[in-house]
């Protein structure tokens, strides 16, 4: 299921909206192959009726395995928008994390062979924001979701501070920079000293 709309801020557009990649149900499904191909193999061989109830138990166990993956998967959202990146999970009770586009100083990817095969990987956001460091696992196209989220830092500095050919009005960037302190991505006198340079 997609983001919620309801939940974005006004003005504020999603430009990524990703669930974990299909590498994360790997585990589970290969598991629930094996169990059929154990209780085939019982049922061939013809082995004592313990082993049977025994391969229906693997069977029924790692089918609800696989279905507690799948139900994670389609509720777990990995959003990039223009103004916070988003992760967040759950069916009814919900978690999640989110990190001001402003706040990011920088973003890393990492990919084994493996994952470079099947475009998976692991990103690695450095913020600004009391949690420091996050790590987020099984993401489609790493290197894609980077430079997208290098994309709207960008635009998103030049949002707030104007671009280099001249950018916007102080007053629309004084609005821009209050705004950010009401929602609390700028200490008070981190606002102060961008005021003093927007103004001096």
């Amino acid at each position: 299921m997609p983001y919620p709309r309801k939940l974005l801020n006004d003005s504020e557009n999603v430009v990524l909206d990703l669930h974990p990649h299909w590498w994360y149900f790997f585990e589970a499904a290969l598991a629930l192959v094996a169990s059929i191909a154990f209780a085939i193999v019982v049922l061939i061989v013809d082995w004592p009726s313990a082993l049977r109830w025994l391969a229906l138990a693997m069977i029924v166990a790692s089918a609800i395995w696989l279905l507690a993956r799948y139900t994670r998967w389609i509720t777990t959202n990995f959003v990039v928008t223009s103004d916070r990146v988003i992760f967040r999970h759950g069916l009814f009770a919900k978690a999640g994390i989110e990190i001001p586009i402003e706040r990011i100083n920088s973003v890393h990817f990492s990919q084994s062979i493996v994952e470079r095969v099947l475009g998976a990987g692991d990103l690695l956001i450095e913020s600004g924001s009391e949690m420091g460091q996050q790590r987020f696992t099984d993401v489609r196209n790493p290197d894609r979701v980077t430079m997208m989220i290098h994309k709207q830092m960008d635009e998103n500095e030049n949002r707030v501070y104007g671009s280099r050919e001249g950018g916007t009005d102080a007053a629309t960037q004084l609005e821009k920079l209050e705004g950010m302190l009401q929602r609390g991505t700028l200490s008070p006198a981190e606002f102060e000293a961008q005021k003093r340079k927007l103004l001096g």
